[in-house]
């Protein structure tokens, strides 16, 4: 047996594209602590998930430390890296059958990295002064810089919605870490309740009888409140939620973030029921796209970090109440994100500045970056915006959604994606395809 297990170890040693040794080097790290080997996807070597130790604050490491949870799965050091820079907790990373859609395109090895305040990378306490995107951007910059003397390939950074937002700030504020950013469907917003979204979920977002067919829709649900309010109720008590405000507001809500969530997600205008379905057959699709479980205190727990980010810095949307008005509880929908989902008490002010200045370095910079968009997303309402002759390569695929990746781009825009990467990466042999 033990012939056999020292076979195997050299058999994976010498796959082509690999070398071992990941787990001591990051043993010699005095930053690193909770090393731990994890079963890798079948197209790396080695996997392992450690912690690092990250200054609360990058400029005052005075402030204390936290430990930031990081997953790597390797193939050959001087391959290129992946560094994906997740907006949210990660658990995903250490799931083996979890490959980012670049590694196997570029052949290159994967960094997950879980962002401060999500997941298991929790500052002791709750204090929000730390959490900005300048020192997430300074999190990724001691990641890129403990890996590097490791991995001495090329290196790219991508991540999806706020995970493109934070690729985006990270390559603002250390612009040499990486090589190149590949950024999907990430919105830079300019306030709080940002304004272009509304307009484009009622002119742009999928065809003008789909979008009459989801205003048609969310009417009926405000029409029926009578008959869909005992549903609700008890929905909401089923599922064990509690929110900031009552179910009759949060009804209106629900009904609103309706048309927001239908087209992220690209749901299909054939489902919506006609105006005379029953009221069960109403509720239920209404249930699948926009439940209220999004409002509740419970799912706060889980991604409220992210709303104390949209209040100070990275924004929000708002709702349009117009064609709706006659049917809603509600007086109005302005300043709905404090009101439902930041903590009690906790009423910061909007801090544009870091909008602004990524704006002023998209209108100049000359280093490699890629937007990707879905154009019925209403998130590319608020997408990057580049001058005409920029070097930048912005591709939005229509009929997209919030799920656009390169690997469901429509072959013209594939093919453009790919040769813009390969001008900047040399990928070593064998290389994926999506």
């Amino acid at each position: 047996m033990k012939a056999i297990w020292l076979l195997l170890l050299f058999s994976l040693a010498h796959l082509p594209g690999y070398a071992s040794g990941l787990t001591d080097y990051l043993r010699q790290q005095p930053a690193v602590e909770r090393i731990e080997t994890i079963d890798p996807n079948p197209f790396f070597g080695e996997s392992v998930r450690f912690f690092v130790r990250q200054p609360m604050d990058h400029k005052d490491p005075e402030k204390g430390y936290f430990l930031q949870r990081v997953f790597v799965s390797a193939l050959d050091p001087g391959y290129p890296v992946v560094l994906v820079t997740e907006g949210y907790a990660a658990s995903y990373g250490g799931n083996p059958g979890y490959l980012n859609e670049l590694c196997p395109l570029l052949n290159a090895s994967q960094v997950v990295v879980e962002h401060r305040y999500f997941g298991e990378s929790w500052p002791e306490g709750r204090d929000w002064q730390y959490l900005t995107v300048e020192n997430a951007a300074g999190d990724h910059h001691q990641v890129v810089a403990l890996l590097k003397s490791w991995f001495t390939g090329k290196w790219i950074n991508t991540g999806i919605s706020k995970g493109g937002q934070t690729a985006l700030l990270h390559r603002l504020f250390y612009p040499g870490d990486v090589d190149l950013t590949v950024s999907y469907v990430a919105p830079m917003n300019f306030a709080v309740e940002d304004g272009r979204h509304e307009p484009y979920i009622a002119r742009v977002s999928g065809t003008k009888e789909a979008r009459r067919k989801v205003t048609g829709f969310q009417r009926e649900v405000l029409r029926r409140r009578s008959q869909l309010m005992p549903l609700f109720d008890k929905w909401i008590s089923d599922k064990k939620l509690t929110f900031r405000v009552s179910s009759e507001e949060i009804y209106d809500y629900s009904v609103l973030e309706y048309s927001f969530s239908f087209w992220q997600w690209g749901k299909d205008p054939g489902t919506i029921p006609s105006p005379d379905a029953s009221d069960e057959g109403i509720f239920n699709h209404w249930m699948e796209v926009a439940s209220p479980g999004y409002f509740s205190v419970e799912e706060m727990e889980r991604i409220g970090s992210f709303f104390v980010q949209a209040a100070r810095e990275l924004g929000y949307y708002g709702y349009a109440t117009r064609p709706f008005r006659k049917y809603l509880k509600i007086k109005s929908a302005r300043n709905y994100l404090p009101r439902l989902f930041l903590p009690d008490n906790y009423r910061p002010s909007f801090d544009p500045s870091s909008a602004v200045r990524t704006q002023r370095f998209l209108n100049t910079t000359k280093l490699s970056l890629i937007f990707i968009y879905g154009k019925d997303d209403p998130w590319t309402a608020s997408g990057v915006v580049i001058p005409k002759k920029s070097p930048l390569l912005k591709i939005v695929q229509e009929g997209g959604n919030h799920r656009t990746r390169i690997s469901n781009l429509s072959e013209e825009n594939k093919q453009r994606v790919l040769e813009r990467m390969k001008e900047i990466i040399e990928v070593p042999e064998p290389v994926g395809v999506p």
